[in-house]
């Protein structure tokens, strides 16, 4: 009996000894990390929203609209003006009486120059027929469009600036930003002047059906309605995205125009006119099967299918069945990247 309980409490001592050894092993590999992953978030925004709230402004639209829907309802001879009349109408929707009225949006841009130059959506200044702009202290400013390009939803506006115009922003490389980086929004979603929100970049060079020159940054960092043309920051406070789609439907899932894009077309945008390269070719997208048939190794180029006559294509020589690899020194690997790479060819 008496060695039945020493052998149950050396077990029971083993059994410790192992415990400890393996809490001891758990901790060691939690201090440890993976290798290469020894960077921590951030304890705090602060100081970074701080530095950069001063030179995203609120941007509030007035639009005309034409042939007004409510407009049956309002005239001498609509159903409901006896009970309402037309002081009513004109109190709560403005003046109606030739068919129009003014319709109120809001959104987000950010300063790029000291000469007053702001980058937006095109989507939030397209049609408008008066634009305000407000900083962070409350001053408000009269702006006018000098470029948008309606295909990548980018549009260049500008203020007269004061002499407490805050200063512009630093563009960042977008192409740089990984998988997983932090960054921080800030914007006026639904009106809520400068507010900031922080997430990662969950994924690149999404394709969401807005143009033909999708190639957005996917982001979990809260964006709203009002948040449209707003900057998308990294953590060195640089510019790396401008905030311009959300999924009603999705929560967390935000889409952001890359700023070297925007880089690109900032001459034209400056310019007032956007002019993109044109090859004159039908292509598609290497398949695997396509691949096998050429004899590739990977399904990897842009088939073109046809050539347009008298087209620079067919000038520079190009033929029914090549297959383009690279296009201006840049990797084309598919059809959708080719098209970008053409488009941004002045």
């Amino acid at each position: 009996m008496k060695h039945n309980k020493q052998k149950t409490l050396r077990l029971a001592g083993c059994m410790l000894l192992m415990g400890i050894m393996t809490l001891a092993l758990v901790s060691q590999n939690v201090q440890a990390g993976l290798p290469g992953l020894q960077k921590k978030a951030p304890a705090s925004f602060a100081d970074l929203a701080d530095a950069v709230k001063h030179s995203v402004v609120n941007i509030s639209t007035t639009q005309v609209v034409k042939g007004t829907p409510l407009q049956p309802f309002v005239g001498p001879n609509a159903p409901f003006g006896q009970f309402f009349g037309d002081d009513f109408f004109k109190h709560f929707f403005g003046n109606m009486s030739k068919g129009a009225m003014k319709t109120h949006a809001l959104g987000s841009g950010f300063v790029i120059s000291e000469d007053g130059l702001i980058l937006t959506n095109n989507h939030v200044v397209e049609k408008a027929s008066e634009i305000k702009v407000k900083l962070d202290n409350g001053k408000e400013y009269d702006a006018k469009v000098i470029g948008r390009d309606p295909k990548t939803d980018l549009a260049l506006i500008q203020v007269k600036p004061g002499n407490d115009f805050p200063e512009p922003f630093y563009m960042g490389d977008s192409d740089a930003i990984r998988v997983g980086d932090w960054v921080m929004a800030v914007g006026n979603p639904f009106g809520l002047g400068q507010t900031v929100t922080t997430g990662i970049i969950s994924a690149k060079g999404r394709i969401i059906g807005a143009g033909p020159y999708d190639d957005f940054l996917q982001t979990d960092a809260a964006i709203n309605p009002g948040n449209s043309g707003g900057p998308l920051f990294n953590m060195k406070g640089k510019v790396i995205g401008i905030n311009t789609a959300i999924i009603a439907q999705g929560q967390n899932i935000g889409f952001t125009i890359p700023i070297n894009l925007a880089k690109e077309l900032l001459p034209q945008l400056k310019a007032g006119k956007i002019v993109r390269g044109w090859l004159g070719v039908m292509i598609q997208d290497i398949t695997p099967e396509l691949a096998k048939s050429f004899g590739l190794k990977e399904a990897k180029g842009v088939l073109i299918s046809d050539v347009t006559k008298n087209s620079p294509a067919e000038k520079a020589g190009l033929k029914h069945g090549d297959i383009v690899i690279r296009f201006n020194g840049k990797e084309a690997k598919d059809s959708h990247m080719l098209s970008r790479l053409v488009a941004a060819t002045q």
